[in-house]
Order: structure tokens, then sequence, then C-alpha cells
């Protein structure tokens, strides 16, 4: 079977309230051919964006100035969308039921982070 390629870009949704780290995400990404979708500092903002957008993946931070990030997994999932925690949490802290999201602890390389999104993009 021959593998299909899409050629149009991935439509990542960022979900970052500090502003500077949203920033630098964001420039990474859009400098690896990647549409930006937010970024959000919030999850209302976060989920007013799913509304009206197809995404392939998300970029989540998990705390949002006390407010976590997990209610918008759920509906992610159920979209088919491939997710990202990038967080401060250490990884043990993150919930079982989330194990499978992988999660890049900051502060990491955001072109690296770039670089590995495409192979999270779900077919």
């Amino acid at each position: 079977m021959t593998e299909h390629k899409r050629s149009d870009p991935l439509r990542v949704l960022v979900v970052e309230d500090e502003y500077f780290i949203a920033d630098d995400i964001s420039r990474a990404l859009t400098r690896h051919g990647v549409e930006v979708v937010g970024p959000v500092p919030t999850v209302g903002e976060a989920w007013a964006l799913m509304s009206s957008q197809v995404l392939d993946l998300a970029v989540l931070d998990i705390n949002l100035r006390g407010e976590l990030v997990y209610p918008l997994v759920s509906e992610l999932s159920r979209r088919g969308v491939a997710m990202i925690f990038a967080t401060g949490y250490d990884t043990r802290a993150i919930p079982a039921d989330y194990g499978a999201i992988p999660a890049w602890s900051k502060p990491f390389d955001y072109n690296v982070l770039a670089d590995a999104l495409p192979g999270l993009r779900r077919a």
C-alpha cells in the first residue's frame, strides 16, 4: 500500500498562558510550515477556537493560571486531534488517564517540538 502524504500544513492549536512561551512556540511552529491556531491563554478561548476550526494537533499547557486543561482533552480526543502536553509539571503529576499523551517538560527546544509534530498527526 502506498503512503499518502497530505500537502496542506498542519493546523495546530496552541494553548499556553505564558505570553513569551506561547509566542516562542508559535514562531517555531510557523517557521516549520505549521498553521498556528491561537495561541490562546485560557480553556474558554480554546473552546471557542475549537468550535470554528479544523485541527490536526494541539499543544497544551496543563495549568492555565490555576485552570486545568483536561476538559479540552476529551473533546480533542473525540475529534481525533493528536495532542502533546507542554508543561512545567513533572510527568508523574499527570493523571494516568492522560498518560498516553506525550509530555514535554519545560523548558524545551521549541524547534525540536516543531520537528516532532508531523509524526504525531493522526491519519
